[in-house]
């Protein structure tokens, strides 16, 4: 349930209206806008109460039943688009954000060679696996602390923030020292506890659809993080999987303005892991932008051939920068820049 709170009220009538849900056992999160207030309600009771229960309180001037599961993910919690700043870097706005590097960070002088020319091609912040879940036991689970180490490094060195991967509830605290974003995962998407712990850091993080995940059930985990207060949260469509095998997964392009109807939080893609070749990277990178992405996430290395982890899917950074140039015209054309 949505209490949207009138023009101007005053502190002590949205205070009134927090009393009053908590009260019945509701727990409250508070949108605090510019000229208004919107008071969402949460609780699995709130279908069965009255709405002129708030109603009637001064101040409010609507009050709204939401259907969907999720709640504070909704355009009826908040009406404007949420823009993310990571580490000075703004995902949501007129400028579309391209995240780019190794999938896997595998050594200091691949990492650096990366980062050091993906800049130079436009990228404004440094993607890297320190910790890789893998669908094996025996293939390289990348190199976890020494990993984000790392990555810091590199950041301190190109002045680009960095995003990496948490995969457990343990490594929340240490990788949040030092990445700008903290990265949740296809797998990890339902995982509610990491992402309760994550949304308590208050730092911005990107959550990936699960690749068998409804678009109701993404943004109701996405919830998880808003729920604890954290505001900075980030979609990622990364691919479903479907019957369709021609490629590694089905890139669910609809997702993009699906989300833009019915959520005010901003959605990045992942062509890499969708094409699973680097052939197709461009092609749905191109179309991503086209359909209202506010950003990319892609991963690049210096030799795919040698990569430990997806180099079929990896430019390399002759490719990326090649890849920036072409789509710097679409973006113009849906009237954003890169």
């Amino acid at each position: 349930m949505i209490v949207e709170m009138k023009t101007g009220a005053s502190r002590p009538e949205v205070d009134a209206v927090v009393e009053k849900a908590k009260s019945l056992g509701l727990d409250v999160q508070l949108n605090l806008g510019t000229d208004k207030t919107v008071v969402a309600l949460l609780g699995s009771n709130t279908g069965q109460l009255p709405t002129d229960i708030f109603e009637v309180l001064p101040g409010v001037e609507s009050v709204t039943r939401i259907m969907k599961p999720y709640k504070l993910a909704s355009r009826t919690f908040k009406k404007a688009d949420s823009v993310v700043d990571a580490g000075g870097v703004k995902i949501g706005g007129q400028r579309i954000v391209v995240m780019a590097g190794p999938c896997a960070v595998e050594s200091e002088a691949q990492l650096m060679e990366v980062a050091e020319k993906v800049k130079a091609a436009g990228a404004l912040i440094l993607r890297g696996g320190a910790y890789k879940p893998r669908s094996s036991p025996f293939s390289f689970q990348g190199m976890k602390m020494a990993g984000v180490e790392l990555l810091q490094n590199a950041r301190e060195r190109f002045g680009l923030p960095v995003i990496t991967e948490v995969v457990d509830t343990a490594d929340v605290s240490p990788i949040a020292k030092y990445a700008d974003i903290l990265q949740i995962g296809s797998r990890n998407m339902q995982n509610f506890s990491l992402l309760t712990k994550i949304g308590k850091t208050g730092r911005p993080v990107v959550l990936k659809r699960g690749f068998s995940c409804t678009v109701t059930e993404w943004l109701t985990a996405a919830d998880y993080l808003l729920a604890e207060g954290n505001e900075q949260v980030i979609l990622c469509e990364r691919g479903i999987r479907t019957f369709e095998d021609s490629a590694r997964f089905s890139l669910d392009i609809s997702s993009i303005p699906v989300i833009k109807k019915f959520s005010h939080l901003p959605i990045i893609v992942d062509p890499s892991h969708a094409a699973g070749h680097f052939s197709l990277v461009p092609a749905m990178a191109r179309a991503a932008i086209a359909a209202g992405a506010d950003g990319l996430l892609i991963e690049v290395h210096p030799n795919p051939k040698v990569a430990l982890v997806d180099g079929a899917q990896s430019l390399t950074p002759s490719d990326f920068a090649r890849l920036v140039e072409e789509l710097k015209p679409v973006a113009k054309a849906v009237g954003r820049f890169i």
